[in-house]
């Protein structure tokens, strides 16, 4: 069973940073559009920021130029440095991984909570 674990989340003050970090099995980093979602509370979940196997990377507009996603293909590890954050980027982070851009998940990690105080 693939394995997705998510680590970094925990309480910030607004204005200040995390890094998440999303462990993955070597062959599904290599082959997988590895992207995180974020879930507040009451809301669905939404995209944060992919990035694929060649290294293009996408952000929706909330975050551009506050978060970067980056992979590191020799320690298996996704990553999603959030700076500047902001009260209204509260929420659970989930990594995740799909075959192709615009395919569907195939695989979610349980999720890292970030709280951003004011």
């Amino acid at each position: 069973q693939v394995q997705l674990v998510e680590s970094g989340g925990g309480l910030v003050q607004a204005g200040g940073s995390l890094r998440l970090s999303c462990a993955a099995p070597g062959i599904i980093l290599s082959t997988n559009v590895m992207g995180w979602y974020r879930q507040a509370p009451g809301k669905q979940r939404e995209l944060v920021a992919d990035i694929t196997r060649d290294g293009s990377r996408r952000y929706v507009e909330f975050v551009k130029g506050r978060f970067t996603i980056s992979r590191d293909n020799a320690k298996n590890t996704v990553y999603l440095q959030m700076n500047s954050l902001k009260p209204e980027d509260t929420a659970v982070y989930y990594c995740s991984a799909r075959r192709y851009l615009y395919s569907s998940i195939d695989y979610w990690g349980k999720g890292t909570l970030v709280t951003v105080s004011s």
